[in-house]
């Protein structure tokens, strides 16, 4: 991690985007546990998807609530999108222009909350 000055004079740390990359083999495996899951890698983009469907609004919101709050902590911002009882959500780090480790582990804490609901 480095850590940069900001003209408030305070200090501003930031993750070098590299240390997110998944090597070839990272990837495969990750790849294949977050199919096995219900993700899906989108063609279009170096990202993964993934729906879920709770049953009703109360339980979608409680679950969106949760990720959101995570998504925070771990400075990630997933594109998502919800009607009613159902969330939509895609995962792509948009400052290393693709898939990361970050997005990995969002997507594991997205299953455990989802399973919790």
């Amino acid at each position: 991690m480095s850590v940069l000055p900001v003209a408030s004079g305070g200090l501003l740390s930031l993750q070098s985007s590299q240390s997110h990359w998944l090597t070839t083999e990272e990837r495969n495996q990750v790849l294949l546990d977050l199919k096995a899951s219900g993700w899906s890698e989108l063609g279009e983009r170096d990202a993964i998807y993934k729906e879920f469907n709770f049953k009703n609004f109360n339980q979608a919101f409680g679950f969106m609530t949760r990720v959101a709050l995570q998504a925070e902590k771990m400075n990630h911002h997933p594109e998502w999108f919800n009607v009613y009882s159902k969330v939509q959500i895609t995962l792509i780090s948009h400052d290393c222009g693709g898939l990361t480790k970050r997005d990995v582990k969002l997507a594991q804490f997205i299953d455990k909350a989802a399973a919790s609901v």
